[in-house]
């Protein structure tokens, strides 16, 4: 892991996982590869920007030339694919531009990645790579549907997408697994839990609420707040992904998660009581369609193989997280400005139960 392709590097997760291999690790190029849409920020590397390990290209991941251009430029024995479209309610206006970047996206890296490091790239039967590439998809957990009262996903569990965004992810997915299996090419896929901590944007779950609550507004929840996730501290997920792309074997899948269920409905009322604010501002809001129920992360198989478990619990995740933002309010205003605002009001405006 020398010279390393992040894409979606400018985004919550992929800002994180650059911040954790720029203190962890000294003798490496990151390059980060991001089009900068919403929820593109580059104020999230801010202070990483200078480090001459360190730098931005701004542009697609379905752009071949650009991904060819870079691979001549930086050789890059690593990539981690980030990059993809990944808000559920997004997806279900405007499906098309998930399947386009998370699905055909995809399909480019994997292309050109193979093209440079296949020995033989122009003999479909041979299956030699270059030693110490790989390729990791970093996917999620709701390609596997969703899950009843009892039962966690295994990396064996059938993969049943219930929206358009979980759908595009799997397919992706799939792609990843047919350039193993056709070509040999050394590939991870990664699925995680819900991650939460510094850098998110304000449309997912504790972001919105903590912003909501110290702005008084009314905090939007959906139907009977009692999905539960299994939540992931962002640095945790940053460590199982270094550790996979150190240690994973070539063509696996590795599920990782928190070990920590929440119902939604209980992380808005610890919010709550952390800001100081009332229940009060809790507005019920009708249900996504598709909106699965719960999902579990059994991370047995990465903890017990790979030997990374999560650090953080989620008591000490949530502590850090509120005042990560308590901290970082100019942040925060530059997200919620302007068009960001406008898509919120569209969201949940004249949408109470």
């Amino acid at each position: 892991m020398k010279n390393i392709l992040v894409t979606g590097g400018a985004g919550f997760i992929g800002s994180n996982f650059i911040h954790y291999l720029l203190k962890n690790y000294e003798d490496i190029c990151v390059v980060n590869l991001d089009l900068l849409t919403y929820a593109g920020n580059l104020d999230n590397l801010s202070q990483v920007c200078d480090d001459p390990r360190y730098h931005f290209a701004k542009g697609d991941i379905h752009d071949r030339a650009l991904v060819e251009e870079l691979f001549d430029q930086f050789a890059f024995d690593t990539v981690v694919n980030f990059a993809a479209e990944s808000h559920v309610d997004r997806s279900i206006t405007n499906p098309d531009i998930f399947l386009t970047t998370n699905i055909l996206g995809t399909q480019t890296l994997l292309d050109v990645a193979k093209r440079h490091w296949k020995l033989d790239p122009d003999d479909k039967y041979s299956y030699e790579f270059k030693e110490g590439v790989k390729y990791l998809q970093v996917s999620t957990d709701e390609v596997y549907g969703a899950l009843g009262a009892t039962g966690m996903f295994t990396e064996t569990t059938p993969l049943a997408p219930n929206s358009p965004y979980s759908a595009s992810k799997a397919s992706a997915d799939f792609v990843v697994r047919a350039y193993n299996k056709t070509y040999g090419m050394p590939v991870n896929i990664t699925r995680c839990s819900n991650n939460y901590g510094p850098y998110q944007f304000p449309e997912k779950l504790i972001p919105l609420m903590i912003n909501n609550c110290l702005s008084g507004k009314n905090l939007p929840v959906y139907g009977d707040g009692m999905q539960i996730r299994d939540w992931l501290y962002v640095e945790d997920h940053c460590a199982a992904i270094a550790t996979v792309l150190e240690k994973g074997v070539v063509g696996e899948v590795y599920n990782i998660g928190g070990n920590n269920e929440k119902a939604n409905i209980d992380i808005v009322k610890l919010i709550i009581n952390s800001t100081g604010k009332s229940e009060d501002l809790i507005v019920h809001v009708k249900d996504r369609p598709g909106h699965d129920r719960r999902y579990a992360i059994d991370n047995t198989k990465i903890t017990t193989q790979l030997g990374w478990a999560p650090k953080h619990t989620f008591e000490t995740g949530m502590a850090s997280t509120i005042e990560w933002y308590l901290s970082h309010g100019e942040w925060m205003e530059k997200i919620v400005s302007g068009a960001y605002m406008s898509y919120y009001e569209k969201m949940y405006a004249n949408n109470k139960l």
